[in-house]
């Protein structure tokens, strides 16, 4: 789909939005794609396979140690440390509800989350595997995954079958069952108004009046409804000029500008979600702002060219801090063993 014909989905959901409340509820499940159902089998390897440090070049790092499901589903570090202590140039987003997302990471390069589990793998400065047919050298090594990935897949026989797609699949499917709903704020759109208090409920009105709206929409507040692949992008800043631009250095990463080269998307960034945000500073694709009512006073000023008062920022915020959900228990799981030799250089 192109930019322009993404617009005008856009601009036409914003219409029919404008009509109506622009909040939905958090539904249980998100969208399961056709060719990779869930199963129990499909995702327990998964989340083993979220967890296993040894798909990492030195054996340190999982899927997890950026994205900790016993947090917020980041970090809380600005940068996350990858390989060799390096760090990345953004901030790690939560992977708390990513399954609402019709594209992943800050520039949406990732269409799906089984493209997404592929990314951090081969990244020199993230897990550092020299390729993908190492990663699978790894798993192959393991005795109890092909086990494992026979149950799920049948047409699995030896270690030779196992591939970077089903590998993926199954990360994906673990990171589906991530959902965190259930928030204060969704129980007071199910019909519990007691849920969100009065500085709650004057947050909620501010995000509409102010503008907010406009872009961070819908159940995950993060847009309108997409097809998987087709992002919904913002310009970050759109009024550039502000003290903000050089305290917070917000348009050295031109964003979606370094996946496409396109002039017209330099400092486009797939728009974030709200949901749990209480919990995932620190803010922005470049983890350059510590807390959420600084967070706030940004994105009113760069995104809408307004300033907020004081007492705007504290209900806004206590609006936000509405949309921290219910985390269902992740438990550590007991990973396949190597008896008697370590499959990590």
């Amino acid at each position: 789909m192109t930019t322009k014909l993404v617009l005008a989905v856009c601009a036409t959901f914003l219409i029919q939005a404008a009509q109506a409340l622009p909040f939905d509820p958090l539904p249980a499940k998100p969208p399961i794609p056709a060719d990779n159902p869930q199963t129990p089998a499909k995702i327990e390897l998964g989340k083993k396979l979220y967890f296993d440090p040894r798909i990492s070049k030195q054996g340190t790092i999982s899927c997890n140690s950026c994205h900790n499901v016993m947090l917020g589903g980041d970090d809380n570090r600005p940068n996350s440390i990858g390989h060799n202590g390096q760090r990345g140039a953004r901030s790690a987003p939560t992977v708390w509800n990513s399954a609402f997302l019709s594209v992943q990471f800050w520039d949406g390069r990732a269409k799906s989350l089984e493209e997404q589990a592929k990314g951090p793998l081969t990244n020199p400065v993230e897990m550092a595997m020299d390729s993908q047919d190492v990663v699978l050298f790894r798993i192959r090594k393991v005795p109890g995954y092909l086990a494992e990935f026979k149950k799920v897949w049948p047409n699995i026989k030896t270690n030779e079958d196992i591939t970077i797609d089903y590998v993926a699949k199954a990360i994906a499917s673990y990171e589906r069952t991530l959902i965190a709903g259930g928030s204060p704020y969704d129980q007071f759109l199910r019909g519990n108004k007691k849920a969100l208090s009065a500085q709650a409920q004057a947050g909620m009105k501010l995000v509409q009046e102010v503008g907010c709206t406009s872009c961070h929409m819908g159940a995950n507040f993060a847009g309108p409804p997409l097809p998987e692949g087709t992002g919904f992008y913002q310009k970050f800043p759109v009024y550039p000029g502000s003290e903000y631009d050089a305290k917070y250095d917000l348009l050295k990463d031109k964003g979606r500008f370094e996946v496409t080269k396109a002039e017209q998307e330099k400092n486009m960034w797939r728009v974030p979600t709200w949901r749990n945000i209480a919990l995932t500073a620190p803010y922005f694709h470049n983890g350059s702002v510590k807390t959420l009512d600084e967070a706030v006073k940004v994105m009113a000023k760069t995104q809408l060219n307004k300033d907020l008062k004081p007492e705007e920022v504290s209900s806004i915020v206590s609006f936000l801090e509405s949309l921290t959900g219910k985390f269902p228990e992740q438990k550590m799981p007991r990973l396949p063993e190597t008896p008697g030799v370590s499959i990590v250089e």
